[in-house]
């Protein structure tokens, strides 16, 4: 807990999260979303009142991806975490009043939003639901330009991303702990903490890509790539889902037995650690098709251009080595492709 002011509006940012009518008409949606986005300004607002938030801007980068995104990595106060995390969520609610995301992803970024604020803040979450269309709201700011937008909503939705690969991790890390040490309802919350998480990501990501494609090749995608940078930017210099990663290799080191053999022993454990891994797949899924939208059948920037892949066929095979990996822990596993991918590796 970090105090009956930040546990007020901490409440009241879940109830407003918990409000947005995600597949309601346009205006009614926004109006919510609005009210949801006010209502994190004000936690915000009270999280700055104790401490101001680190000027990242002044702290290294340990990548270019993390230069470039605007991210930064340093050792924080609860408080501190919170804040930061409550101002990536504050813009990132500002932008979804006018992002045209579909209600489906809506739903799950802020599902993980949601989580997102009670595990950085502490707060008991309700049932409630806090929302009255026709209560006051801050008007919109200035209009920027269209470019402006779509260029700040890349940003802003990886930004979302890689608090989501955070909190994961912590999650799953959280999880691991209990579970070694024979709590294991505790760890099946957070098992489920950490699969709302993982649920948000494509919906994050889809969140940065509601942006014209047109636009991005013509004027974001070459920003990531040399001479913009030194070298092009990659998913595999994002830390945070590195982190999230090593925590999953971690879970399936302490609970590695086949669904079949778990579900005997601990059914809910098998169900909660299966429902994780099947949002993983879907995530990867996502992504190819969501990379095909966008960059249809080139190349990746960390691509050579000679390569025998493009960006989704390399993104597909990683979905595959995903899937034959978890075939056996899952309840649906993809056993056909565990058994090409098990002949590749023998071939």
């Amino acid at each position: 807990m970090l105090g009956p002011r930040i546990d007020t509006a901490a409440q009241r940012a879940v109830r407003a999260l918990a409000g947005v009518a995600t597949h309601a008409r346009p205006v009614e949606r926004a109006l919510a979303l609005r009210h949801a986005a006010s209502a994190a300004g004000e936690l915000v607002a009270v999280l700055s009142h104790q401490a101001p938030a680190v000027v990242g801007e002044e702290l290294p980068a340990v990548s270019i991806s993390q230069s470039f995104f605007r991210v930064r990595e340093k050792e924080l106060s609860d408080q501190q975490a919170a804040l930061h995390g409550l101002l990536v969520i504050h813009r990132a609610l500002e932008d979804l009043c006018e992002a045209p995301l579909s209600g489906g992803d809506l739903a799950l970024e802020l599902a993980g939003m949601r989580q997102a604020v009670v595990d950085l803040t502490g707060v008991t979450p309700g049932t409630g639901r806090d929302f009255d269309a026709s209560a006051a709201l801050p008007e919109p700011g200035a209009e920027a330009s269209s470019e402006e937008v779509w260029s700040a909503r890349w940003l802003i939705g990886h930004q979302v991303h890689v608090l989501f690969n955070v909190c994961a991790a912590v999650a799953v890390a959280d999880a691991v702990g209990h579970l070694r040490h024979g709590d294991s309802d505790t760890a099946l919350l957070r098992l489920a903490d950490a699969t709302v998480f993982v649920r948000g990501f494509p919906a994050a990501m889809t969140h940065a890509s509601t942006i014209p494609a047109d636009y991005y090749m013509a004027a974001i995608r070459h920003t990531m790539a040399p001479p913009s940078v030194d070298v092009p930017l990659s998913g595999r210099q994002h830390r945070g889902y590195k982190l999230f990663r090593a925590a999953m290799k971690d879970l399936l080191s302490v609970v590695p037995d086949s669904y079949e053999r778990l579900a005997v022993r601990s059914p809910e454990l098998a169900e909660a650690r299966g429902a994780l891994l099947e949002a993983d797949i879907i995530d990867g899924e996502r992504h190819v098709t969501l990379a095909y939208s966008m960059v249809h059948l080139h190349h990746s920037i960390a691509q050579k251009p000679e390569g025998p892949d493009n960006a989704v066929a390399e993104l597909r095979l990683m979905r595959h080595r995903r899937a034959a990996q978890y075939a056996s822990l899952i309840r649906f596993g993809d056993h056909y492709i565990a058994g090409a991918v098990a002949g590749l590796r023998h071939s």
